[in-house]
């Protein structure tokens, strides 16, 4: 009886790496965001069943894998002799999830080696890798405090692309920055329903209360079990998120068209503040999770399904909200995936799209109104080119600077034109943020 909890934890391990091994295979060839592949991952019956714990294991080990994966593969090519070959993907994506696991997880060496080398047994495909991974996996373990010293190699993570793009737009020690920052998990940041419940809630969710009034929590678990989930009182929102709401100013008793709205973090702040929303998106599935939270929270919008750049209200706003979709690269601590699956055509495509919406945008906007425009790009070509252009184009309209005592706490993000920038490593000693950037535009009269 005594050997009975080995086995059946032994057993639990293989399986959970298994489905990580699954994971990372539909990320990297099925060209699946990490997060949509996680869903259909969990929705099957051998992960369902496994333990919270597990489930959420074996997010945390793709993540990472993904998050280092430059790191990984430049170890892993250390250590092989020649490439292997492309129906070798999943004895290389073992050795990836092995290597993630012995450099930067603190798993037991001999745990890691032992699951790879089980794991490659268990199919024809693999079987034939079998001493290769153990061999590999032996030296990483044996060189793992040189590798980790290795000078400069979080910069293997970021595409060469995305490093030039980002040197020319804020400067090399800003990239060290945002790199650095990209590396960790990110922490969870709770928008509530108002001021009193932030306080009132800070103690029992162990959250810290960020200047923004938003709470930040960094311990784990099932959000869904958190207090003042089921009750209504928050939502999910990274702090950068909500700025571009608070620089909308006073919205009670005002209707604000939120367009590309789902899954819907700004739609709920503005209803929270007393806004008649409407709220805007194509993605029938996105607005149901809006439709949920509405729910959840007791708070009402008019929720819309419509493709943005041809829909038209029955009257022209005081306020619109346009969060355009973007390359999402502000974003790559909460999605590693994005720096493997995007490119440099992507950005010139969406900045294509967001011309086309933030136009459509403009004509929703009543004369003398509001209209903000946001991305969570890092990229130029998605913020402050896009606002160039169209002011460029729209002699009329003008931009309405942010001023620093709207936000304090965030002066260095205010560029000198008056634009909202942040960048992932922005409060890093709260825990960062993503990358947003922000455009407050005023219609003519």
């Amino acid at each position: 009886m005594t050997g009975q909890p080995n086995i059946r934890s032994k057993k639990q391990g293989l399986a959970t790496r298994s489905a990580a091994v699954d994971l990372l295979l539909d990320v990297l060839h099925k060209k699946q965001p990490l997060d949509d592949a996680l869903s259909e991952a969990l929705a099957t019956p051998a992960v369902k069943k496994m333990e919270p714990r597990d489930r959420a294991f074996i997010r945390h080990i793709v993540s990472t894998c993904l998050r280092r994966y430059g790191q990984i593969n430049h170890t892993i090519s250390d250590y092989v002799q020649k490439p292997l070959p492309d129906k070798a993907r999943k004895a290389k994506a073992i050795l990836q999830i092995a290597t993630s696991e012995c450099l930067f997880l603190n798993t037991p060496d001999h745990a890691v080696v032992n699951s790879a080398v089980d794991l490659a047994q268990q199919t024809t495909d693999t079987r034939p890798y079998k001493k290769l991974i153990n061999a590999v996996l032996r030296r990483i373990v044996t060189n793992a405090d040189a590798i980790l010293s290795q000078p400069h190699a979080a910069k293997h993570n970021v595409p060469q692309w995305l490093l030039d793009s980002w040197a020319a737009a804020y400067g090399d020690p800003a990239v060290d920055g945002i790199i650095a920052a990209h590396l960790s998990e990110p922490p969870v940041d709770l928008s509530f329903k108002s001021r009193d419940q932030v306080t009132s809630y800070a103690g029992d969710l162990d959250g810290e209360i960020l200047p923004n009034e938003s709470l930040r929590r960094f311990a784990g678990g099932q959000i869904e079990t958190w207090p003042g989930f089921s009750d209504g009182h928050w939502w999910v929102q990274d702090a950068a998120a909500t700025l571009p709401v608070r620089l909308l100013g006073p919205v009670e008793g005002e209707e604000v068209i939120d367009l590309c709205a789902a899954p819907g973090g700004k739609t709920l702040q503005l209803a929270a503040k007393g806004a008649d929303v409407i709220s805007v998106d194509r993605s029938a599935g996105r607005l149901e999770r809006l439709r949920e939270n509405l729910a959840r929270l007791a708070l009402k919008a008019e929720v819309v399904q419509a493709d943005v750049a041809t829909w038209k209200p029955g009257e022209k706003a005081r306020f619109v909200v346009l969060d355009a979709p973007c390359s999402a690269t502000g974003t790559l601590r909460r999605h590693p995936d994005i720096a493997i699956l995007k490119t440099q055509k992507d950005v010139v495509s969406l900045a294509k799209a967001q011309a086309r919406l933030l136009s459509a945008a403009a004509k929703m906007t009543a004369p003398g109104g509001t209209l903000i425009y946001c991305t969570c790009s890092l990229q130029p070509e998605e913020g402050p080119e896009q606002v160039e252009r169209f002011l460029s184009e729209n002699k009329t309209w003008q931009r309405r600077p942010v001023t620093r005592d709207e936000l304090p706490d965030l002066a260095e993000a205010i560029s000198e034109k008056g634009d909202v920038r942040t960048l992932p490593h922005y409060w890093a000693k709260r825990g960062g943020m993503d990358g947003f950037f922000i455009a407050r535009l005023t219609a003519p009269l």
